[in-house]
């Protein structure tokens, strides 16, 4: 897991965030991170400990198998615990933390003069309303109900309704054909459909009810009957059915305020949601309880550095697994008060974005770089207040490094960390991400693994590669939130995930550059640099990755020492204790080499190219007519560590 050292600007995080972060700086990421793979049933006890169970654990927190030739694939997390999650992401804030007031989602709608305050008892009110609604026409635990909306408030009560009596929700972006809403709809088997008549995106009309009508057409024809529970929010004329269409306003009118939660165990279903496949066909991506309400809590806490007082708002789709995750449940755990968005970003103006972080003072924004780049083409708008923003996040994709400077330039006013998060449907949350107050940052890189995930990248015969190369992003072990089973398909889903590398999870994702993330990478050698130069003796530093037989990629250091100190083996022993105590054994340098000097261009950049080169011993240097003193470089080949030879 190493990145190649980077001649561009590192990005650091600023000082209010590591005074006040949950994981205040990097020897502190490397300690939990330590104890999530040593000791995991610890680790995630601490994390359980916060909700609320109505029955405790049985059996150990995580069990698994991942090799395909000992048997089934399986995850299990907390067997034998019961909890609801809509009870730990609502009614445990309501009744047990005091915070019934506290605003759950600022609502804004595709007009700025459309905008709506819930507070989590407001929510809870509305979401215990339609889970009776739900049960009146005999939705049980276990069965499941589709939902076809756009980013309304309706929407979180319906999922989360969901949740609360065991029904499994599979949400569809309000987006898909009548086609592919059909296919979802088959083969989940769902016996309710929640829909709109229609919604605006910008000022283009989408009929969701006829969408729905054609839909439902062609699910009669495979002998599937349905009801609708039809929520009317826009002016379209709506086509009605009174055998089976129902008004929300109606339904929802006389519904108590009030449901009991049903109890699930830790691994009953809790959603499917549906992403695309190789052979074309939507594979049925199941999450289930206990793990996934623990990941998503976790991972929204620690990678946005969640406090009581920040605003949030991540612009996703519900109808994505970023919404699900990052709008929904992970911030809802959290207590958090989020911003949740209709619109699109340039309507009506192209300033739409920068007026909602004005409006609600929104300290955290977590958004896609495409909307980035299209917003990049306008600029940022200096009309409006910005200075409420203290982390940004990027989702869905790389981003590239000129769309991420311009974000933490423009848009964070260089004050603001870039959290550039790598996950996917199937991981249920974060997995490389930065943690803002403790990860030193480079543009287009995702850095460091999360808690409990272990990665590495295999070769076609499923050897881990070394060094600088490109191969299978594949996971060792499993965490909490990763996904179950294909739903119906387990035979699919132990052949798309884990046939082709026996012992790991395959991301699917094909090749994977191992410059995506590390442990002993670019954000080490910062580190190490800094370390360093504490000594007494070291006037400057320059730290990088060479390949190492047995570890994959080592440390290398050239030290330049200040006028008069002797290069001796005693130096080299206490730099290594010094590197050791300041950072930890992860950080421990296998070569130091005296360096009478650096070599530098003629404006005092090191060139680190060029000092990579020299570590691995690599005599075509190629151009150095940059350099300040070409003689340097005879110098440091003269002085390299006879053991790295």
């Amino acid at each position: 897991m190493v990145v190649p050292e980077s001649q561009d600007k590192m990005y650091y995080p600023p000082d209010d965030l590591k005074r006040d972060g949950h994981v205040p700086d990097f020897n502190s990421y490397l300690a939990l991170y330590r104890k999530s793979l040593e000791n995991p049933e610890a680790f995630w006890k601490e994390v359980a400990n916060e909700f609320f169970w109505k029955k405790s654990a049985t059996g150990p927190m995580l069990q698994y198998n991942f090799d395909v030739t000992k048997g089934n694939i399986y995850v299990k997390f907390m067997e034998g615990a019961k909890t609801n999650i809509c009870y730990n992401v609502l009614d445990r804030h309501v009744k047990e933390r005091d915070l019934g007031e506290k605003v759950a989602y600022y609502w804004e709608g595709n007009s700025p003069d459309h905008h709506m305050t819930i507070t989590y008892r407001q929510l809870l009110s509305q979401v215990c309303r339609c889970a009776n609604v739900l049960k009146t026409m005999g939705v049980k635990k276990g069965d499941r109900v589709s939902i076809y909306l756009p980013m309304i408030p309706e929407l979180v009560y319906t999922m989360l309704a969901c949740a609360r009596i065991g029904a499994v929700h599979s949400i569809v972006f309000a987006g898909f054909s009548s086609e592919s809403l059909c296919e979802r709809i088959i083969d989940a088997q769902s016996s309710v459909l929640v829909t709109a008549d229609g919604v605006y995106r910008g000022e283009k009309l989408i009929n969701l009810k006829q969408i729905v009508d054609e839909a439902l057409e062609k699910c009669r024809e495979n002998n599937n009957v349905w009801f609708y529970v039809l929520d009317v929010f826009s002016s379209v004329k709506t086509p009605w059915d009174s055998e089976c269409d129902v008004w929300w306003d109606e339904v929802m009118r006389d519904s108590p305020e009030e449901c009991e939660p049903e109890w699930m165990d830790a691994e009953d279903p809790l959603f499917i949601l549906y992403t695309s496949g190789s052979t074309g066909k939507p594979k049925g991506v199941l999450h289930s309880v206990a793990g996934y309400l623990l990941y998503t809590s976790l991972t929204f806490k620690y990678v946005f550095d969640h406090h009581y007082d920040d605003v949030y708002w991540c612009t996703a789709d519900i109808g994505w697994i970023t919404g699900h995750s990052y709008i929904t449940y992970g911030p809802l755990a959290n207590g958090a008060t989020s911003v949740l968005f209709e619109g699109i970003p340039v309507h009506p103006h192209v300033g739409r974005f920068w007026e909602i972080i004005e409006k609600y003072k929104v300290t955290k924004f977590y958004t896609a770089p495409t909307a980035i780049r299209l917003l990049m083409k306008y600029g940022r708008q200096p009309l409006y207040d910005l200075s409420s923003l203290r982390i940004l996040g990027t989702v869905g994709e790389p981003i590239n490094p000129e769309a991420w400077q311009w974000y933490h330039e423009a848009v964070g006013q260089g004050r603001c960390p870039v959290v550039d998060t790598f996950w996917q449907t199937e991981t249920g949350g974060h997995v490389l991400t930065p943690l803002p107050a403790a990860t030193p940052l480079k543009p287009g890189s995702a850095t460091f693994p999360f808690f409990g995930v272990e990665p590495t990248i295999l070769n076609e015969h499923g050897e881990e590669l070394e060094g600088e190369a490109e191969g299978y992003l594949v996971f060792r072990r499993p965490w909490p939130g990763i996904m179950r089973t294909v739903y119906r398909d387990q035979e699919r889903f132990e052949n798309t995930y884990f046939k082709k590398f026996p012992g790991f999870y395959v991301t699917g994702d094909g090749k994977a550059c191992k410059s995506y993330f590390n442990q002993t990478d670019y954000l080490l050698t910062a580190e190490v640099e800094a370390a360093l130069t504490e000594h007494p003796d070291v006037a400057e530093s320059a730290v990088v990755s060479r390949p190492h037989k047995v570890k994959g990629e080592c440390l290398y250091c050239f030290v330049t020492l200040k006028d008069s100190k002797e290069f001796t083996h005693t130096l080299v022993e206490e730099l290594k204790r010094l590197v050791r105590e300041k950072i930890g054994p992860i950080a421990m340098p296998d070569f130091i080499q005296n360096a009478p000097a650096l070599p530098k261009t003629r404006s005092g950049k090191i060139m680190r190219r060029i000092l990579r080169q020299i570590a691995r011993n690599e005599k075509d240097l190629g151009d150095l007519s940059t350099l300040a003193d070409p003689k340097v470089v005879e110098v440091l080949f003269s002085q390299r560590c006879e053991a790295a030879a």
